[in-house]
């Protein structure tokens, strides 16, 4: 199978790099399943239900979130009749939505895809190892799931590479969102699973992550808020990362780093 997955989606810029791209890419590449994490779809915090919906219309066959899951209060709404919109899996139990689900891919394969949240120097919420162990357990790689992509949305890279070890031999790919820079460190671990640390994001990289700079800058030199923090409309980059599959195992076989358009250096799976 050929899986592609876009880091966080920032505001306007991202939106458009993606809904442009996208449908290109699935197209260009015969790409049987994408993800998108889209929690900073609506100007930086949180999605709408009209955002979603476009970038699903665009080719996206999930959307993920993370810690802003619910900046825009009527997600906790549309979140619970949109079921390709997945919030972290271990939010406590009766948080609306969903955390995991098993999808259908393009050439008919059955996709386990799971959003969890890392507790290093983010909310506390429930234990995402449990979390992600019960959900594996329930739906094993190769026998009820033909590929499995975990979006690890935390903030300490130590806690990501962790989830990778833990999940490796049992999910196609844990890959990394949040911190809205890719990393360098895309491999195939011991066991079989693709494993980045960060996604990157889909955004205008002239900023700080995502946002105008003027008020990141501003309050790190004065410790003083001076207004809100404000999305960066310039040229987006697209990031993400590129996984082949193999069709017996649902285990990774290729992985590659990809990034289209804007300030950094293009990168495309020489393997597609």
């Amino acid at each position: 199978m050929r899986l592609l997955f876009l880091g966080d989606l920032v505001g306007r810029a991202g939106r458009n790099i993606v809904i442009e791209r996208l449908p290109g890419l699935i197209e260009d590449y015969a790409l049987d399943f994408v993800v998108v994490n889209g929690e900073n779809a609506a100007g930086g915090f949180g999605i709408t239900e009209e955002i979603c919906q476009d970038v699903i219309d665009a080719g996206a066959d999930v959307v993920t979130l993370g810690n802003h899951s619910w900046d825009q209060r009527d997600a906790l709404v549309f979140i619970t009749r949109q079921d390709r919109l997945l919030r972290p899996v271990n939010y406590p139990q009766g948080t609306p939505g969903r955390g995991s689900h098993l999808y259908t891919a393009r050439n008919g394969a059955n996709v386990l895809v799971m959003n969890v949240m890392g507790r290093v120097y983010m909310d506390a919420l429930n234990d995402p190892f449990a979390a992600v162990g019960r959900e594996l357990d329930a739906c094993p790689l190769g026998q009820v799931a033909d590929a499995i992509i975990v979006d690890m949305h935390a903030e300490a890279t130590s806690e990501k590479q962790a989830m990778g070890h833990y999940c490796d031999g049992r999910a196609s790919l844990v890959v990394g969102t949040h911190t809205h820079v890719p990393t360098a460190d895309h491999q195939i671990l011991e066991h079989g699973t693709a494993y980045m640390s960060d996604a990157g994001m889909c955004g205008d990289y002239d900023s700080v992550l995502g946002m105008e700079k003027d008020e990141p800058i501003n309050r790190f030199l004065t410790k003083i808020p001076s207004g809100r923090f404000t999305v960066s409309n310039g040229p987006a980059t697209l990031s993400g990362v590129a996984v082949e599959t193999d069709d017996r195992t649902g285990l990774a076989v290729k992985i590659a780093p990809v990034r289209i358009g804007g300030k950094l250096s293009p990168a495309l799976p020489d393997f597609w």
